[in-house]
């Protein structure tokens, strides 16, 4: 399916004000599905020029990515790096996969909403907002504790985030 196709599937959903079908679509389009995730459900708009999503259920359980009414009133390429985020969420909190620490978690989705290691799919956003994502990831990165085994773990794509936000400056 082109682009245009996908769009036209995407604006028929949300005509119809099916949110929650949008959103599958979205992730069996773009191969995002795991056996992890327990389905969307609906969270508070926070307003017209923002968005949040979480994905919320206990680690080692099922995780619903809770998304606001207003999710398809953004950037299709954004909304597809914050799905993407939080789908990644669901991995990381699945058995046997589950990554414990909060700052951890972020650091990683983060990080791949910038180079799409595991969703090489997914577009990239304006550079606008990869600068955001990538002092996001910062800031997780500096929460993990200075010079903290986990700090030592990401210490190479922390530098890549670094370069990054410098060439996007």
């Amino acid at each position: 399916m082109n682009f245009e196709q996908f769009n036209l599937h995407l604006n028929a959903y949300k005509e119809q004000n099916q949110i929650i079908d949008a959103a599958n679509f979205l992730i069996h389009s773009f191969d995002l599905e795991h056996e992890n995730f327990g389905g969307f459900g609906f969270r508070e708009e926070l307003s017209p020029n923002s968005m949040l999503l979480t994905a919320e259920g206990p680690l080692g359980h099922p995780q619903k990515v809770m998304i606001p009414k207003n999710l398809f009133d953004f950037d299709l390429n954004l909304v597809l790096n914050m799905i993407a985020h939080e789908m990644l969420h669901v991995r990381q909190k699945a058995p046997g996969n589950v990554i414990e620490d909060r700052n951890e978690r972020e650091f990683q989705a983060y990080y791949e909403m910038l180079f799409h290691k595991v969703f090489p799919q997914i577009p990239d956003v304006s550079d606008f907002h990869r600068k955001f994502f990538g002092n996001q990831a910062l800031e997780y990165y500096k929460r993990m504790g200075k010079d903290s085994p986990l700090q030592k773990k990401y210490a190479e794509q922390k530098i890549e985030v670094e370069q990054l936000i410098q060439k996007l400056s």
